[in-house]
């Protein structure tokens, strides 16, 4: 395992202090103590970023996207291959575009996808997840 991979509905149940917020924490400060990677989807980043000045506004949405920085996360770039096989899995399963994105990423990435979105039941046989609720 390289890390965690942190889908929207983690980091935004993290920022928004929502259920399963503390779950969030405790595996961020897990992963610094261990040194393993925090990671995002540039998709689903760009997701938390959307929703967030959508109910909150342009000051939050910085506030949001300077803390994802200052809490060491890598930003994993969108690769062809990680494109087509988001597609793929979109194709075969009832989940979310974005939450293909997060699923590729976290597959090609070795990582243990975070997340409290019932979407993914459908893939866990595919990945590893800890689920926040």
């Amino acid at each position: 395992m390289s890390g965690y991979l942190f889908d929207s509905h983690a980091l935004l149940a993290f920022f928004q202090n929502e259920p399963g917020a503390e779950i969030v924490a405790k595996i961020m400060r897990s992963s610094m103590e261990q040194d393993l990677d925090r990671l995002i989807c540039m998709i689903n980043a760009g997701e938390i970023l959307y929703l967030t000045k959508r109910r909150f506004g342009d000051a939050k949405k910085l506030e949001i996207l300077s803390r994802i920085h200052q809490l060491g996360f890598k930003l994993l770039s969108v690769t062809d291959a990680i494109v087509f096989q988001a597609a793929e899995y979109k194709a075969q399963y009832a989940m979310s575009y974005a939450d293909c994105f997060a699923l590729a990423c976290s597959i090609e990435n070795s990582a243990v996808l975070i997340t409290g979105d019932p979407e993914f039941q459908a893939v866990s046989h595919l990945v590893k997840i800890d689920w926040i609720r």
